[in-house]
């Protein structure tokens, strides 16, 4: 008898907002167990399973989501760590609805198997249960390899080397590990007790971690080649585009990097228990129309604003972040202001933000994005009253290791030009991957050029 197909994706519990808003508890509150099999049963076990080809680390998604079905739990978290050292982190941030769901054979006709809630589900199994399995290890290599940043492709890279029998030691410049996972997603979105784990487990292998460790300044590039047979740059993208418009340097104006930075690596939003003071605004416009700029807005939400503004020059269809951060947004009651260019922030006599001067919009022609083209509409300049501003519209990578590093290749924007299906750099013996090459992307994307760059590494070693 054939299988019923079921075309209803289970819809994942999570506060609600009104409830949200006040707190920095994590949104989404995860599958039960029945939801989890409920879901699971959904999938076909497509014989040439698209989805697996969708996810940049190859993850065998038929496999955890039939050990799911059966009950068996920690084989499925068993199979997903196979290629993915991440699955608690991967399951709640990374796109599956441009990846591995977007060509789910389901999707075609209802909706697509929720991947990434069933791959969160099995990472917080597994973490409740305490059933960490620690995969067998290679015998040593005697090969020796530093990692420079503990963001995903570090730590991806880390773990896959580990397990292979080499020595890796990870540099990290800032206090906690974890990259962007820590200093730059909101509490409410990814808990940092997760990242720690993750980083934890990753340890488990015989990693070695460094923090506080600025790579450039501490100690170079070329000096660690001196003690290391192989180096993997992995500093991310940190540091921050502005607008370049009048009035960015008033008291008020952030960087999306520094507001997220206060807020959650250092604990801003838990002053004075911690000693980070963070402005609590009544009106804030947020510029930009990505993830960062939904993490933002919410942010300060929670920290206690009257209104909260997004403020994005092109229309709604445009948006680049996730569906599900614009849905959450908006239900928390972020106000959207589509088609409007700001043009000027003013202040008072003592240098603090008190409006944002803007420009509405039309849509022209497609550019080079194959987004249209906002274009200004004349006369139609109106003020904002806003105490603060975040200005949330890219990355580049920080140029201090390009700088204190010989030959090593950097392309127009700041970021190293590595190999797309190997990470090797212009120079011998070092690898880069993640944003630091790419610019601000996806965390399951840098940890794809992680495990490419890991793969080569190995290989080059082997050689050696």
């Amino acid at each position: 008898m054939a299988k019923q197909i079921d075309y209803k994706q289970r819809a994942m519990p999570k506060q609600e907002p009104f409830e949200r808003v006040k707190n920095f508890d994590e949104v989404a509150l995860g599958y039960t167990e029945t939801l989890a099999q409920e879901e699971a049963s959904r999938c076909l076990g497509c014989k040439r399973p698209f989805c697996t080809q969708g996810c940049p680390v190859a993850v065998d998604i038929p496999g955890f989501i039939q050990c799911i079905v059966d009950g068996d739990f920690a084989g499925g978290i068993r199979k997903i760590k196979e290629t993915n050292a991440l699955p608690a982190v991967c399951g709640r941030v990374c796109p599956q609805e441009e990846q591995c769901e977007q060509v789910c054979v389901l999707g075609k006709k209802g909706d697509p198997v929720s991947i990434g809630r069933l791959e969160r589900f099995l990472a917080d199994w597994e973490a409740a249960s305490g059933a960490t399995e620690t995969p067998d290890i290679a015998p040593p290599t005697g090969k020796r390899i530093a990692i420079v940043g503990s963001g995903p492709a570090g730590v991806t890279v880390a773990n896959d080397l580990a397990l292979l029998g080499h020595e890796v030691v990870i540099y990290e410049a800032l206090h906690d590990a974890g990259g962007v996972l820590t200093y730059g997603i909101p509490e409410f979105r990814l808990p940092k007790a997760i990242v720690k784990r993750e980083v934890e487990y990753v340890k488990s292998l015989g990693v070695k971690l460094y923090t506080d460790y600025i790579v450039g300044k501490t100690k170079t590039i070329d000096k660690l080649g001196d003690e290391f047979d192989a180096i993997f740059i992995a500093a991310g993208a940190g540091l921050p585009w502005f607008l370049e418009i009048p009035g960015e340097n008033l008291n008020g104006v952030y960087s999306a990097n520094e507001y997220l930075t206060r807020c959650n690596l250092m604990k801003g939003f838990r002053f004075p228990e911690y000693d980070t003071p963070i402005k609590r605004p009544s009106n804030v416009a947020v510029f930009g129309g990505g993830n960062v700029a939904m993490d933002s807005a919410r942010t300060a939400l929670r920290l206690g604003a009257d209104e909260v503004h997004i403020v994005y020059r092109r229309s709604r269809s445009e948006l680049p972040a996730r569906e599900e951060e614009v849905e959450n947004a908006e239900e928390e009651g972020v106000i959207f202001d589509f088609l409007t260019l700001p043009i000027r922030l003013n202040g008072n006599e003592h240098g603090w933000l008190t409006s944002l001067e803007c420009l509405k919009m039309e849509l022209g022609e497609p550019d080079d994005s194959g987004r249209r083209r906002p274009v200004p509409i004349e006369g139609s300049e109106f003020i904002m009253p806003v105490d603060a501003a975040v200005c949330s519209i890219g990355n580049s990578p920080n140029p201090l290791i390009p700088m204190t590093t010989p030959g090593l290749e950097v392309g127009r924007k700041g970021n190293i030009v590595a190999d797309e299906e190997t990470g090797k750099t212009s120079r011998d013996a070092i690898w880069a991957g993640g944003d630091v090459v790419t610019g601000a992307a996806t965390v399951i994307s840098a940890m794809g050029a992680g495990r490419n760059a890991a793969k080569d590494i190995h290989e080059y070693l082997s050689k050696k």
